[in-house]
């Protein structure tokens, strides 16, 4: 009995980075804010470019509230999902071209977001990484802190609690 000869490292990181790209792209405002999201194996972490419409106060200058909460929302919702599809995508069960062509699960929706302002964000780009607390079948908790200079140095920190989606085929019993 032989076993299949695993794939190219290649074939893999180009499948994995296919999906992560899908799921970014799916998302209008993460584009908008110019979010991007460094994945080492099964760990993201977002990155907001700086760009001058995010500044909230001109005279410090500042990083606008809104624009930090997006951002730790945003990467939270990244971390949840991309956890949730992980094993789906290194099983074969999710094919990245299915991601690409607009084939997405379904998002999780945000029930709570509460977002601890620690410092005034500098006008520069700012780094967040998300830790999923607890994920269930029907609620789940993340955690995530952005930083700027020095991670041991964060500026803004959120616990977030969300609704997560439901299989299809439970969808299609209810309406029966």
């Amino acid at each position: 009995m032989s076993r299949p000869r695993p794939e190219p490292m290649q074939v893999v990181k180009q499948r994995r980075d296919a999906a992560l790209a899908a799921l970014v792209n799916s998302v209008p405002y993460i584009r908008f804010l110019n979010i991007s999201f460094d994945r080492r194996g099964d760990e993201l972490t977002g990155q907001m470019n700086f760009d001058q419409k995010l500044i909230g106060n001109p005279f410090l200058p500042a990083l606008h509230g809104g624009a930090t909460a997006a951002f730790l929302e945003m990467t939270a919702m990244m971390a949840l999902n991309w956890q949730h599809l992980w094993p789906k995508i290194e099983s074969g069960e999710i094919d990245p071209a299915d991601l690409a062509a607009g084939k997405l699960p379904r998002q999780p929706k945000t029930i709570d977001f509460t977002v601890d302002y620690l410092r005034s964000g500098l006008p520069r780009d700012a780094y967040a990484r998300a830790t999923v607390a607890r994920s269930g079948r029907r609620f789940a908790s993340v955690r995530v802190e952005a930083w700027q200079d020095h991670k041991d140095r964060p500026f803004a920190q959120a616990v977030g609690h969300f609704l997560m989606p439901q299989g299809e085929d439970r969808r299609d019993a209810q309406k029966g």
